[in-house]
């Protein structure tokens, strides 16, 4: 069936359509070449989008105030003109390159006047000290650095009203601020290097080998100057305590009792060190306490435990890169002071003089002496020994005199590992050197020989070796009775050399008195005391490891030390002369001291 409801509205389209595209012809048809008029609306909102030309100019007006002084300077000299005459004839006719610039490069700035006169000849000698520089930069006057806007730079001004300055001046004052703060050091000043200039090592030839050791300041790798202290006499002067004698050990001394001794702590010496100490000893006259160590550092202490100020530091001598292992006064008057570590040379202190002399070689025996660090001076004060590089055949003790340091003999030890120790007679006049596989050989310095060779019983590794009780043993031997001997194992063995009356009667293979075995780790250090009563028996391999034993009846006392007795891993021991303190080095660089009353 036909549907003529859906027909109506389709002829009612056709018809508008067609009306819609009639009006379009009269209107395309009608004057299209004029626009079409825009109404305020549109031009309102044109404006708010594009601007227009009164804005333009307005907002360009503004933006040339706030530019900087590089393109305002330039824009300020091509156009001078007035806002009114800006606004009657625009900027048709400006160049572009009139309105914009390319910041490329520094821009050239007139110098004010203020800045002109603080340029000055004066200002840059004193910048430059009249040295030329080595190369300019030319861009460094074209850069200009203000110096009142920066917080930072406002101390480089000379006047309060100062702000501009440019890249050279700025430089200038930099350096000049810096130098204030930084001086130059003395070293780096021509004029003070030229005052001061160092000392030069004289250079030796092979052919000076043939003359005698010279220990002049020249052959020294320091400065004498620099070595050179007060002598000893200006350090006592003002000291009465210190000139006088200190009692040397004698017969009449009352007898110690064995198994406890009456011991006392004292004030500890001075404060600590900045690291062990390897050496101690008692001057022999004098109550003072020489220490060293590793830190290459001499101190010279004051034994006097009596307030406000007990056992003050004396003096110190610091030794430049030279760490310390032996330092010893030199006997009988402790005048000089004998010091080396591990190296080729050793240094001689004169106590009177305040100089101190250097001993690099000795003559025709450099080879198996490659380090002086292990020496020790005869009682008498004649004589050095130092200990030699082992070889493969043993070790050998260079003899040298031990006040013109001229080579004198040699003694020689046979067995495996070379020299272990050395022991001075008590007398001075001979020596006895045991081996690290227990080998002892007794040398005599008058006949310049060895008179007897005797081994330790059960030795495993010797490593330390000492002569005590003077004058109570046989006379060929030095007069010492008490011979001990120890080992890696910690077993010290005491031999009484009064049965040894003659070199001829020394037992190959002798039997020792007692065989102490206190101790566990190897031992380091066997000191006697001066009157032979007491042996003090040490380890620095563990803590509180030393022992005392009472003489002659070899009983080791039980008193001393306690569990609380803090005596740290120890490195050295020293007795005084009168046999009645006792010294004690440790690990920590502390020397404590013991007041042995009976």
């Amino acid at each position: 069936m036909p549907r003529p409801a859906l027909l109506r509205p389709e002829s009612d389209f056709q018809t508008n359509m067609q009306a819609g595209m009639s009006d379009a012809m009269s209107f395309s048809g009608s004057d299209s070449d004029d626009p079409m008029e825009k109404d305020e609306t549109e031009l309102e909102l044109e404006k708010l989008v594009f601007g227009d030309d009164t804005g333009f100019h307005e907002r360009l007006k503004s933006h040339r105030q706030e530019l900087g002084v590089r393109g305002q300077s330039r824009i300020a000299q091509s156009k001078q003109k007035e806002p009114d005459s800006l606004e009657e004839e625009g900027l048709e006719d400006v160049d572009d390159a009139d309105l914009f610039f390319i910041d490329s490069r520094p821009s050239v700035v007139d110098v004010p006047d203020l800045f002109l006169a603080h340029n000055s000849d004066e200002n840059e000698a004193q910048s430059d000290h009249g040295d030329p520089p080595a190369w300019i930069d030319s861009d460094d006057e074209r850069i200009v650095v203000s110096l009142a806007s920066n917080p930072r730079l406002r101390k480089l001004r000379i006047a309060e009203t100062e702000d501009l300055v440019n890249g050279k001046e700025y430089t200038k004052r930099l350096r000049r601020q810096f130098e204030r703060l930084y001086p130059v050091p003395e070293w780096a000043n021509p004029s003070a290097a030229t005052k001061q200039a160092p000392r030069k090592r004289r250079k030796t030839s092979n052919s000076s080998d043939s003359s005698d050791i010279n220990v002049s300041g020249d052959e020294m790798s320091i400065d004498s100057d620099e070595l050179s202290t007060q002598p000893l006499a200006k350090l006592l002067q003002n000291t009465t305590s210190l000139t006088q004698p200190t009692p040397a050990a004698s017969a009449s001394r009352k007898k110690l009792r064995p198994e406890v001794i009456d011991i006392h702590r004292t004030k500890d010496v001075g404060t600590a060190q900045p690291s062990s100490i390897t050496s101690l000893q008692f001057h022999p006259t004098h109550p003072l306490l020489l220490s060293s160590g590793p830190s290459s550092t001499l101190t010279l202490h004051h034994i006097s435990p009596h307030p406000p100020n007990p056992n003050p530091t004396l003096t110190t001598l610091h030794l430049r890169s030279t760490p310390l292992t032996t330092s010893l006064f030199h006997p009988p008057s402790g005048n000089r002071i004998f010091f080396a570590g591990r190296r080729r040379y050793f240094h001689i202190w004169d106590l009177e003089s305040g100089k101190v002399e250097k001993i690099s070689r000795i003559i025709g025996h450099g080879e198996n002496q490659r380090s002086m660090e292990r020496f020790k001076l005869s009682p008498c004060g004649r004589w050095m020994g130092l200990v030699g590089s082992s070889r493969k055949g043993g070790g050998t003790i260079n003899i040298l005199d031990a006040n013109t340091c001229q080579w004198v003999a040699e003694v020689r030890v046979e067995g495996k590992g070379g020299v272990a120790d050395f022991e001075w007679w008590g007398d001075g006049e001979g020596m006895v050197v045991v081996g690290k596989g227990g080998e002892a050989v007794e040398w005599d310095g008058r006949e310049k020989r060895v008179v007897a060779r005797w081994t330790d019983e059960g030795a495993v590794g010797t490593t330390v070796v000492a002569l005590g009780g003077p004058g109570a043993g046989p006379k060929p031997l030095g007069g010492d009775r008490w011979i001990a001997v120890g080992s890696s194992s910690g077993i010290v063995n005491i031999y009484d050399r009064r049965k040894w009356t003659t070199a001829s009667s020394v037992p190959e293979r002798p039997k020792p008195v007692r065989a102490f075995d206190q101790l566990t780790t190897p031992t380091s250090h066997l000191e006697f005391s001066p009157d032979g009563q007491v042996l003090c028996m040490a380890s620095r391999w563990k803590r509180d490891a030393l022992r005392l034993v009472h003489l002659p009846s070899c009983i080791v006392y039980r008193n001393w030390p306690t569990s609380s007795t803090p005596l740290g891993r120890i490195t050295s021991v020293a007795w005084a002369p009168n046999g009645e303190v006792l010294a004690v080095g440790n690990e920590q660089g502390k020397v404590r001291l013991w007041e042995v009353r009976g």
